[in-house]
């Protein structure tokens, strides 16, 4: 006589096993996933440089220069960041940028400077970008003007307002000790590599630790519901737009260090640049989703792109259509991750 097929269990490791994978998949379609893909593609980029150009692209000194390059649209962009992760849009931080070079640096402020301290200098600039900004956040939250329209016309202004007030004329930096603390290296790393440092854990410290940051995530990701739950939208709205335009400011001090001068033409396209490295780096530009570690390796996979084509004297043509194509991949890819969190 014989025994009835009994079901057998399954072996008690299949579900462990199974239960890491599902834990590896949350992982890599997360933010580590993410990140992941950013650093791979920025290896990526490192090797097609090291094997194009040898040793002029992978000697420490060009590894600085990449770095130096990126620090003044990594400082934008971590502004940039907080903005776009509330689901809003800053297209005037190149412009404000322009602006605070020429106000800092204006004959009558750096007579005043060199008679006080270079340090007003740096206060000047930065207060023309918190002041830009907070113009943008009242006439957005409280106008309630689309953020691309009001950050439009603040591009247009600041810009005509910095040719109004330099003549379209390049001002140059006299005061020796602004130039000799901003030129300056600290254990052989440029300053303004430590600034544009600085600026990034302080972003993401603020993004990932404090109330500030999970009320902007909220907001982008849901700007109603934060209002019906009690959150100030408009009040906080206003204060994403002064930070943005003060880390203008921050880029204004380092764009002067580097270039000795103040000009209208400071900063055109920046806005571009920086709205560009934080979508690569993964924040939404819907809102409510992003991070300061991916705005960071952006900046830096742009900037390398960048080192890259021209250690090998290709056209700065062929460099806009390949970050054509960067955006284009970059937001195909938001797209897919955006519908699947949604399912």
């Amino acid at each position: 006589m014989s025994s009835p097929n009994l079901p057998v269990a399954p072996p008690a490791f299949s579900g462990r096993v199974s239960e890491r994978r599902s834990i590896l998949a949350r992982m890599l379609s997360g933010p580590i996933g993410r990140n992941l893909g950013l650093i791979i593609a920025l290896a990526a980029l490192y090797a097609v440089g090291a094997v194009t150009a040898g040793d002029r692209f992978t000697n420490i000194e060009n590894v600085l220069t990449i770095v130096r390059f990126a620090s003044i649209t990594g400082v934008l962009s971590i502004g940039v960041t907080f903005v776009i992760i509330a689901g809003g849009i800053d297209l005037s931080v190149g412009s404000v940028l322009g602006l605070a070079t020429v106000v800092a640096t204006l004959p009558r402020v750096q007579l005043f400077v060199e008679q006080t301290n270079w340090i007003v200098m740096v206060l000047i600039a930065l207060g023309v970008g918190l002041l830009a900004g907070i113009i943008n956040g009242v006439v957005i939250a409280y106008g309630n003007v689309v953020a691309f329209m009001a950050t439009l016309a603040m591009l247009v202004a600041a810009r005509g307002l910095a040719e109004i007030l330099s003549n379209r004329t390049t001002q140059i930096v006299r005061v020796r000790g602004f130039l000799d603390f901003f030129r300056a290296d600290f254990l052989g790393v440029p300053v303004l590599i430590w600034i544009f440092v600085l600026v990034a854990v302080v972003g993401w410290i603020v993004l990932n630790r404090t109330t500030f940051g999970r009320r902007t995530v909220a907001i982008g990701g849901n700007r109603q519901a934060s209002r019906l739950a009690g959150l100030k939208v408009k009040r906080h709205t206003v204060a994403l737009y002064a930070l943005a335009g003060f880390t203008a400011g921050i880029a204004a001090i380092m764009m002067l260090g580097r270039t000795t001068a103040g000009t209208s033409t400071h900063g055109t396209l920046y806005e571009l640049d920086a709205i560009a490295a934080v979508v690569v780096g993964g924040t939404l530009l819907v809102g409510g989703r992003g991070t300061i570690t991916g705005t960071v390796f952006g900046v830096l996979i742009f900037a390398t792109l960048t080192n890259v084509f021209t250690q090998n004297n290709l056209s700065t043509s062929v460099q806009a259509l390949a970050k054509g194509v960067i955006i284009v991949v970059a937001v195909l890819l938001q797209q897919r991750f955006a519908t699947r969190d949604r399912t």
